[in-house]
C-alpha cells in the first residue's frame, strides 16, 4: 500500500496515493471528518462503514456494524464527534466517533434511507427516504422535529414502504442552517424552510439523483441520472440575530446542555429548534 504525503507537490498531481482494499460490495458513499484529521469513512453494499487514517497510509481503525442491508449514505456532524449512517431496510444510526460504539438507531421512516445531512450546527440531522419523506430530527434526542412531505394527503405506511413515484432520493443543508433542498422521482427540486412545512420554491428537474449546497448557499448543484449537473440560484434570507445566536450556542451545546439552562422556556424551545 503506497503512503500518504503529508503535502503534494505539482509532479504527485494526479498520482495515486492510497488503495483503500477492504469492503466486499459496492462502495455507496465517502465523507472526511470536517475537523481536518484525514480520517475517512466508506460506506457499502457489504452492510458495514470502515473507517481509515489516511494520515497512517490509509489504517483501517474501525468496522462499524449495524446495518442489516445496504448502506446508502453517511454523513459527519461539523464538530466529527458523530457520524449518520443511512440504508436499505428504513435504518437510521447515529455513531460516536471518538468510542467507534452506536449511539442510538432513529424509528420512523417506512422505506430505505438514501441521504442524510447533518446542519452546520450540528443541532439538526436531515434524512431523505423512498417513503416520500424528509425527516429533520434532533440527533441528541432522536425526535422528530419536523417532516417535509413530497405527497398530500401523506401516504400511509404501507403505501409509502412500495413504488409511490415520489421517492426521495437527496436532501443537504444550506449553510445558513435555515434551508434545506430534497430531490423526488416527481421531477421536482424543493427548498424547504426549518420552519415551514411547505416549499418556498419549486423547480423542474428530471431523474435527480443527488445535490449539494456551495459554500456560500448562493447555489443548488444537482446531479441527474442522465450525466448532467443543473444549478439553481437558491432562496437567499438574512438571517435573524436570534438565529445567528442560537446556532454559536448549538454548536457547542447538545440539546440536553441547553435543557439544562436557567432560562425561560420558550427560550428552551427556541434553542431546540421546536418553535
Amino acid at each position: 500500500m503506497a503512503s500518504f504525503p503529508p503535502r503534494v507537490n505539482e509532479k504527485e498531481i494526479g498520482k495515486l496515493l492510497l488503495n483503500l482494499v477492504d469492503h466486499t460490495e459496492v462502495v455507496r458513499d465517502l465523507t472526511f471528518a470536517p475537523d481536518g484529521s484525514l480520517i475517512l469513512v466508506s460506506a457499502s453494499r457489504d452492510k458495514t462503514l470502515r473507517v481509515w487514517d489516511l494520515k497512517d497510509d490509509g489504517n483501517m481503525m474501525k468496522v462499524l456494524r449495524g446495518h442489516q442491508n445496504w448502506v446508502y449514505s453517511c454523513a459527519f456532524s461539523p464538530d466529527s464527534s458523530m457520524l449518520c449512517s443511512v440504508g436499505a431496510s428504513k435504518a437510521v444510526f447515529l455513531w460516536d466517533m471518538d468510542k467507534y460504539t452506536m449511539i442510538r438507531k432513529l424509528e420512523g421512516h417506512h422505506h430505505d434511507v438514501v441521504a442524510c445531512d447533518f446542519s452546520p450546527d450540528g443541532a439538526l440531522l436531515a434524512t431523505a427516504s423512498y417513503d416520500t419523506r424528509v425527516y429533520i430530527w434532533d440527533p441528541h434526542t432522536g425526535d422528530i422535529l419536523m417532516e417535509f412531505g413530497h405527497l398530500f394527503p401523506p401516504p400511509t405506511p404501507i403505501f409509502a414502504g412500495g413504488a409511490n413515484d415520489r421517492w426521495v432520493r437527496s436532501v443537504s443543508f444550506s449553510h445558513d442552517g435555515l434551508h434545506v433542498a430534497s430531490l423526488a422521482d416527481d421531477k421536482m427540486v424543493r427548498f424547504w424552510r426549518i420552519d415551514e412545512d411547505y416549499p418556498v420554491q419549486v423547480a423542474p428537474l428530471s431523474n435527480g439523483l443527488c445535490c449539494a449546497f456551495s459554500t456560500d448557499g448562493s447555489v443548488l448543484a444537482a446531479g441527474t441520472h442522465d450525466g448532467s449537473v443543473y444549478f439553481w440560484a437558491t432562496p437567499r434570507q438574512v438571517p435573524s440575530l436570534q438565529h445567528l445566536c442560537r446556532m454559536s450556542i448549538r454548536r457547542v451545546m447538545p440539546t440536553q446542555e441547553v435543557q439544562e439552562l436557567p432560562i425561560p422556556s420558550k427560550v428552551l424551545e427556541f434553542l431546540s429548534y421546536r418553535i
